[in-house]
């Protein structure tokens, strides 16, 4: 039923859009007719997208900010980190890619936990995740405390 809603929806926007640039075009023809009707243009006269491209030509895109140029946008609350490495925010403390520092990876089945690659599957501080630490006297195995 709401894929049925979604898809009329869907057609009846296309179908706007193109009746709307369709008379874009049909007045942009009548203004800019030469006296010479000999003359083609280059371009697809029948061609809805025609007059976008001109409009979109007008509007360049902003420069996006990034770290490396504006440090502060990583201390933002909606950034994914304080840290910014590669032009691009993040927390080098649970950070994978960038554990302690820039650039530090942690290898295949360890996990970044304050900084540092532990494996969390025997870590006894950090037993199937980070700061889960198991009891005095326990152990940690297959990241669960006293697994046997």
């Amino acid at each position: 039923m709401m894929a049925r809603f979604f898809l009329i929806m869907a057609l009846a926007m296309a179908l706007a859009t193109t009746l709307a640039f369709a008379t874009t075009d049909t007045n942009e023809e009548t203004l800019t007719t030469t006296s010479s009707s000999d003359e083609v243009s280059s371009e697809d006269e029948s061609s809805p997208v025609r007059g976008m491209s001109r409009i979109l030509a007008r509007y360049k895109p902003r420069a996006t900010m990034t770290c490396d140029r504006y440090p502060r946008i990583c201390r933002d609350k909606e950034s994914s980190g304080p840290d910014c490495c590669k032009k691009k925010c993040v927390n080098v403390m649970k950070d994978n890619l960038n554990c302690g520092q820039c650039g530090l990876r942690c290898r295949y089945g360890t996990t970044c936990c304050g900084g540092r690659c532990v494996y969390v599957m025997f870590d006894h501080s950090n037993c199937g995740s980070c700061k889960n630490r198991c009891k005095k006297g326990s152990f940690c195995s297959y990241g669960m405390c006293n697994y046997a």
